[in-house]
C-alpha cells in the first residue's frame, strides 16, 4: 500500500537530515526490510557494490544491495530512481558501521536486563520490543550472539528510531568478545598494524605513479582535516576509500599510512580508534 504523501516526505526529510550529519541512510519497505534489487542487480549479477565484502563494479542508481546502498549523498537520496522506494517506504534505516558506531540490538526485556547488568552505560534508543544500545566504534556484525541480542555495525543496517538518550560510550571489549564467541575465526586483516604497509598482490600497478598516489593521499588527508562533524565516520570512510583504490596492489607505504593516521589523530582520534577504523576497512574489503 502506498504511503501518504506527508509520510513519504517525512521519511525523506529524516534521511536528508541524517545524511547531512554524516550518517549513511536508506529506505525500508514493509516488514523493516530493504527494497529488493533491480533486474540488473538481481542475484548479485552486477558483481556487487565497491564497498561490499567482495568489492564489485556496481554503480546502480537504484537503492539495491541493502546496507551497501546507504549513502550520505543528498543527490542520490533525491534521485528519480529512488523516488519509488521513498513512495513505498515505511521507515528509514542507517548503516551503523558507515556512521562509525555499533548497535547492540536487544530484542526483548530479558536481553535489556542482561545489558543493564553486563554492559557499560551508553546512548540508548527504545525499540518496539526492546532497546538499541549504541557505542562509538565499529566491528563485524553478528546475529544471535546470545538470546535476544544482535550486533549491527559493519555490513548491516539498523532502523532509525530517533537519536535516543545518554552519552555515547566507546565500544567495550565485552561487546567485541560476544562476536568473537559467535564466530571464533579471526577477522581477515585483524593483525594489520597501522605502521606496516598493506603489500597487496604486487605486480604491475596502475597507481605507482608517485604524483597520482600522492594526490590521492593528500585528498584523503584533506577530507579528514576538514571534517566538522561525524569524525569517526569520516575517518573510517576515508580509510575505506584509500584501501579500495590502493589496498590490493602494494602502493601504500608506511609514510602514506602515517599521513592518514596523523590527520585522524589531529582531529582527536585515538590510536585505538585509528587501528579499529583501519582494521574494519580491511575486513569490509576482504583484504
Amino acid at each position: 500500500m502506498t504511503q501518504p504523501t506527508d509520510m513519504r516526505a517525512e521519511h525523506l526529510h529524516t534521511a536528508l537530515a541524517l545524511a547531512a550529519a554524516g550518517v549513511p541512510v536508506l529506505p525500508l519497505r514493509a516488514g523493516k526490510l530493504p527494497f529488493g534489487n533491480c533486474h540488473t542487480c538481481a542475484k548479485n549479477a552486477c558483481g556487487g557494490r565497491p564497498n561490499m565484502k567482495n568489492a564489485g563494479p556496481c554503480h546502480c542508481p537504484y537503492p539495491c544491495h541493502a546496507w551497501a546502498a546507504a549513502t550520505t549523498d543528498p543527490h542520490i537520496l533525491n534521485f528519480h530512481e529512488w523516488e519509488p522506494a521513498w513512495r513505498h517506504a515505511t521507515a528509514v534505516a542507517y548503516h551503523p558501521g558507515g556512521a562509525g558506531v555499533t548497535v547492540v540490538d536487544l530484542d526483548d526485556p530479558a536481553a535489556v536486563q542482561w545489558a543493564r547488568v553486563t554492559l557499560p552505560a551508553t546512548r540508548t534508543v527504545t525499540t518496539t520490543r526492546g532497546e538499541h544500545w549504541i557505542y562509538r566504534g565499529t566491528m563485524p556484525s553478528a546475529n544471535g550472539v546470545r538470546p535476544g541480542v544482535d550486533i549491527k555495525s559493519l555490513m548491516a543496517y539498523a532502523r532509525w528510531l530517533g537519536p535516543g538518550a545518554g552519552a555515547t560510550a566507546a565500544l567495550p571489549d565485552v561487546v567485541r568478545a560476544l562476536a568473537a564467541k559467535k564466530d571464533p575465526a579471526p577477522a581477515r586483516g585483524a593483525s594489520q598494524s597501522l605502521t606496516v604497509p598493506l603489500r597487496g598482490r604486487g605486480g604491475a600497478c596502475p597507481h605507482r605513479t608517485p604524483t597520482y598516489l600522492d594526490r590521492g593521499v593528500s585528498m584523503a588527508v584533506q577530507r579528514i582535516t576538514e571534517a566538522q562533524s561525524a569524525v569517526h565516520a569520516t575517518v573510517y570512510r576515508t580509510f575505506l576509500a584509500v584501501l579500495s583504490t590502493h589496498g590490493r596492489c602494494g602502493c601504500l607505504t608506511d609514510a602514506h599510512v602515517g599521513r592518514l593516521v596523523t590527520a585522524a589523530q589531529a582531529k582527536g582520534e585515538s590510536p585505538r580508534h585509528c587501528t579499529d577504523a583501519w582494521t574494519n576497512a580491511l575486513t569490509t574489503l576482504g583484504l
